[in-house]
């Protein structure tokens, strides 16, 4: 895969010998020779993954992950600390100043391509749902990610899939302080627990007594509801080859036995905090999609919508030989009710009216505001009779009970005209369609308003 990856480190030797070993695996490198430098270009140039030394002069790695991860446009970009040091307690350091991943010198190549290579794929999805969500913020729409807000890694659902009970119950001990566990034995039975467990975390021991715990990694990579779950594995001392598999199925990150308390509480404060990231990403782009969608006064769909679904529903309508059939509904002399009582009240009965809509669309009818006063409802497997009852259900809905004008004392009298057409030829397209209910509308209107006329051509 191609990935722009920064290597940064005081020592010309080590540069060039990350540079080789990235580069022979297709991966543009930039370097850089301090932390100062590292930033700027990180600024200037962006990267997908950085290699940053630990023992630098000046400003070491530790403070300039912790810039990196305090600057809202960076603060995303992976981060691997090299280093010498060994001590579980400089591991957790790292992880504290926003490290996602540790090498140790010398370097293993397969653990630099294969650790490059996931966080990579990681970068590439978030970078995905950064820009979904900026278009939608640039399109006016709220929720635009603005790094103001950092997420916590406490208070997570953890889900522990290990069969040794002395292990499970120190694992237990441990996190208990700051997370939820749930610990199972049966990889199985976790995995029927995990789509509907709402967790943050999976954590599998690789040294399950009666099951392949890389086996469950795969199948939780392989189902859509589970794909994106974090997955932490426990491994044994040497144990590299299956390490390495998990990493290249997806595993998120790994803790070699015996465990440090204090490295596995930051690795999983880690990974809920980059979860939560990603749902809070997940979340607001849906959010957006859903108001570029919605009329933001009635809640029903817009015209847009309306326009991009239509001509699916005709064409499966005749492709399966079934009836569909349109109505549009305009509320009669609406602008005397903006005149006279204000555009407030005149929402309010818009309101009301597509509430009244609502009430009589099923689940499969297609309901929006097309604009202004008028509403448009798509009926699948419906003829023109049964659309007409219908019409004529939700004309009588409209004028047989007055609209209440929220803080006053009044009540207004409303009516609506409806127009009805169906799918007749199988040629016909949706502006045909609605041509010809907005014909029938305009003979409702011209015959004295609030009733129902059925397109007859």
């Amino acid at each position: 895969m191609t990935a722009r990856v920064l290597v940064v480190d005081d020592i010309q030797a080590n540069v060039k010998l990350l540079e080789a070993r990235l580069t022979a695996e297709y991966f543009e490198v930039l370097t850089a020779r301090s932390g100062p430098e590292a930033l700027d270009l990180c600024a200037a140039e962006g990267a997908d993954v950085i290699l940053l030394d630990v023992m630098m002069p000046g400003m070491d790695g530790f403070e300039v992950c912790r810039r990196l991860k305090s600057d809202p446009k960076c603060h995303h970009v992976p981060v691997i600390m090299v280093t010498a040091l060994d001590q579980p307690s400089d591991k957790v350091q790292g992880l504290e100043a926003g490290a996602d991943d540790f090498l140790t010198k010398p370097v293993d190549d397969l653990a630099l391509i294969t650790r490059v290579k996931n966080l990579a794929r990681l970068k590439t999805l978030t970078d995905e749902m950064l820009m979904r969500a900026s278009t939608s913020e640039q399109m006016g729409l709220p929720g635009g990610p603005d790094g103001s807000a950092p997420l916590s890694g406490l208070g997570g659902r953890v889900l522990l899939v290990e069969d040794h009970n002395r292990s499970a119950q120190r694992i237990a001990d441990n996190l208990s302080s700051e997370q939820t566990l749930e610990v199972e034995g049966d990889p199985q039975a976790a995995m029927l627990a995990l789509p509907d467990g709402n967790f943050d975390l999976l954590v599998v021991s690789l040294n399950l007594q009666a099951a392949d715990g890389l086996r469950l990694c795969s199948q939780v990579r392989s189902i859509d509801r589970t794909r994106h779950l974090p997955i932490l594995i426990l491994v044994e001392p040497g144990d590299d080859a299956r390490l390495l598999r998990g990493l290249d199925m997806g595993v998120n990150d790994y803790l070699v036995r015996p465990i440090d308390k204090n490295e596995m509480l930051a690795r999983v404060r880690t990974q809920i905090k980059r979860k939560r990231y990603a749902d809070m990403l997940k979340n607001r782009i849906e959010e957006s999609v859903e108001l570029a969608i919605t009329d933001g006064l009635t809640g029903l769909h817009n015209r847009r919508y309306m326009e991009s679904h239509l001509q699916t529903l005709v064409d499966e309508a005749v492709q399966r030989g079934k009836p569909l059939s349109l109505m549009i509904a305009d509320i009669d002399f609406f602008k005397s009710v903006n005149d006279t009582f204000g555009h407030d009240v005149g929402d309010m009965v818009l309101r009301e009216f597509a509430g009244r809509v609502r009430t009589n669309t099923r689940g499969i009818d297609l309901a929006c505001r097309y604009g202004g006063e008028e509403f448009v409802m798509v009926m699948p497997d419906t003829d023109l009779a049964k659309a007409y009852v219908v019409a004529e259900r939700l004309r009588q809905c409209v004028a047989g009970q007055s609209f209440a004008i929220d803080g006053q004392n009044k009540m207004l009298e409303i009516t609506a005209s409806v127009g009805v057409a169906c799918l007749e030829h199988p040629d016909d397209t949706p502006e045909t369609i609605l041509k010809r209910a907005d014909q029938a509308l305009y003979c409702a209107k011209k015959d004295g308003r609030n009733r129902v006329v059925a397109d007859a051509a």
